[in-house]
């Protein structure tokens, strides 16, 4: 591409992006917090001001406070349809896209669509309706990120498997955190203004324990100051350039040491709002006629969660994996090289590291950080 295409283009990018709704999302530490109570809150100002707003999905829990804020503000109906012989409701994307507000409230950004949906998931509705040009509002709770899966199943003993890419948080214009104290939110969990009465004892001996409350407080205070950080790294003049990070997430077949690489890689590069690959290095006894087909679905999965969460995957063959990885880090300028901790024990420890031996040799003659997860 010429100097005046590439130009042309950037142009054009800007114009595409200055087309696209702002997106505001709310992010608490749990249920509770009162995410959807702060935005039909945001609905009524913003109506107040002459701003065309409208409901597309809220989901109050017949909570009492949150659905007396529902009185006076307009409301998209939803798309009505039948899933296992019951009727069901979805937000009705269609319907937003051609009432063309200028600002929709839409909850639950982490939620799964009904089966026969257009996207599989709520936050890619969300998607579209900012292509269209309209301003969305929602909300999504911590646990629900995906990078911090591991972190939140240590926490609760709970996976949660609704969960949103890191990328969609990099899409928000804003990132704004609804927090308690452990205590306030205990106490808003015994008075009932979060779940029914016979639910309050099971979620206070499970999620609601204080410790777990103040884990999860402590992850959403930590990603809203990252999101800060990096509006201000994109946007405030900077009188030095600082130095660039660029990660690179090394993985093999084996799925769980993969995926927690890839979650772990994708938090690094969140913090340091930089690029970030995934490498697989195909050696000739995992060539396609040969690894086996377990494998070769982790391997499908765990691309598809690393493009999900921001990643450019890389696949490469070579019969040394230490080479194959400095070529590439070199090749692509990586500052860091992110590997899983190698599975040794004192009786095999000589012989099952010589990748892990070998690439510490070989980065030892280059300007290249490796990070070694877990």
């Amino acid at each position: 591409m010429s100097e005046k295409e590439e130009n042309v283009q950037h142009f054009l990018d800007l114009i595409k992006k200055s087309r696209l709704g702002k997106f505001k999302i709310y992010i608490g530490m749990s249920a509770g917090v009162g995410k959807s109570y702060r935005m039909l809150q945001e609905a009524h100002s913003l109506l107040r001001n002459g701003i065309d707003v409208k409901i597309g999905y809220i989901e109050t829990h017949q909570r009492k406070e949150t659905e007396e804020l529902l009185e006076g503000l307009p409301l998209v109906p939803r798309r009505k349809l039948f899933y296992k012989g019951k009727e069901l409701e979805e937000l009705d994307l269609q319907a937003v896209i051609n009432l063309r507000p200028e600002v929709v409230i839409i909850d639950e950004l982490a939620h799964t669509n009904i089966e026969g949906s257009k996207n599989e998931k709520r936050w890619q509705d969300v998607a579209e309706i900012l292509e269209a040009g309209i301003n969305v509002i929602s909300a999504v709770n911590i646990q629900h990120i995906e990078s911090l899966n591991e972190e939140i199943k240590e926490i609760t003993g709970v996976e949660v498997k609704e969960r949103i890419p890191d990328i969609v948080l990099k899409m928000a214009d804003e990132v704004v955190n609804i927090d308690l104290t452990a205590d306030e939110l205990i106490i808003r969990l015994k008075e009932g203004k979060i779940y029914k009465p016979e639910k309050i004892q099971m979620a206070l001996n499970n999620f609601f324990k204080a410790e777990h409350i103040l884990q999860l407080r402590e992850l959403a205070l930590k990603e809203v100051a990252s999101q800060v950080e990096r509006k201000v790294d994109s946007e405030v003049p900077k009188k030095e350039i600082p130095r660039h990070e660029k990660f690179m997430a090394c993985i093999s077949s084996n799925e769980k040491t993969a995926r927690n690489v890839i979650r772990k890689t994708a938090r690094l590069a969140s913090y340091y709002n930089s690029k970030w690959m995934v490498l697989y290095v195909q050696t000739p006894k995992e060539s396609p006629d040969k690894i086996a087909l377990d494998k070769q679905r982790h391997l499908i999965n765990n691309f598809k969660l690393a493009t999900q969460s921001g990643a450019e995957i890389i696949r490469t063959e070579h019969s040394s994996i230490s080479k194959a990885i400095i070529d590439i880090a070199e090749q692509r300028q990586i500052t860091t090289i992110c590997i899983g901790k190698p599975h040794i024990n004192l009786f095999n420890v000589i012989l099952s590291t010589n990748v892990f031996n070998e690439l510490l040799k070989k980065l030892s003659s280059v300007k290249i950080d490796i990070v070694i997860l877990s």
